[in-house]
């Protein structure tokens, strides 16, 4: 493989599926963006599916030895379906080693509380 020096933000370090290791890479967008906005307003998500639709294309080569899985989340809270999916499967691959059944709500509720805490400190007045 040809080394294109972008690195995604996580792998795992055993295989995930069909003996290749996940990684992944996180990005919030900005619901009510100008750029996104058109599309937000229509459809719920769209910024975060064409969030990673791009981070897809940015990591092509990677998906030759890797599971890549772009994570897109939406300042109002949507997840992209790959997303979603992962981070699902993530909690229950937990709860199988943890017998705690809570733990894929533990994940989103985190995830949840990260963004709030984005959206907290974007919506601060700057000082000048």
């Amino acid at each position: 493989m040809i080394y294109d020096g972008k690195r995604p933000d996580g792998a795992t370090l055993l295989p995930w599926k069909n003996g290749r290791c996940a990684t992944w890479d996180v990005t919030v967008t900005d619901t009510m963006a100008q750029s996104y906005l058109h599309n937000t307003s229509r459809t719920a998500g769209a910024a975060a599916e064409t969030t990673a639709g791009n981070k897809t294309a940015k990591y092509v080569l990677l998906m030759q030895t890797c599971v890549f899985v772009p994570i897109a989340v939406e300042t109002m809270g949507a997840i992209n379906s790959n997303g979603l999916e992962f981070i699902g499967d993530l909690g229950r691959r937990i709860t199988q080693v943890t017998d705690d059944t809570r733990e894929s709500a533990f994940l989103f509720q985190g995830l949840s509380v990260l963004i709030q805490r984005y959206n907290a400190v974007a919506i601060q007045p700057h000082n000048r």
